[in-house]
């Protein structure tokens, strides 16, 4: 049986990250992509195809907005933050994440 990569684990969580990073403030995606990989110690890393189709879905979701603006090297790019419907949705997420930790680590607490 293949092993499966770190970042299988991320797929599923990946709303709850993006909602926690851009609670810190409005960011375009790659700075998105780079901060949830410097604030995890580089163990956690999303590849644009699965974040760019993640934030189009949050958007039409209504979590988050977006607009265009420039980046730190003066580049056009779109720009996302949080609405209201957003901090709420990251709250319904941490709870629900905490949830199934605490169900993984009863069971891997079983012997």
């Amino acid at each position: 049986m293949a092993s499966k990569s770190k970042n299988d684990a991320l797929s599923g969580s990946l709303s709850l990250l993006v909602l926690k990073v851009l609670a810190l403030g409005p960011m375009h995606g790659y700075a998105l992509a780079s901060r949830i990989q410097q604030v995890s110690n580089e163990l956690l890393r999303v590849e644009e195809g699965s974040l760019y189709p993640a934030l189009h879905r949050m958007e039409q979701d209504g979590w988050i907005a977006s607009e265009w603006g420039l980046t730190e090297k003066n580049r056009r790019a779109r720009v996302y933050q949080l609405t209201r419907e957003g901090v709420a949705q990251l709250e319904t997420e941490e709870e629900s994440w905490r949830r199934v930790v605490r169900g993984v680590e009863l069971i891997l607490g079983t012997t």
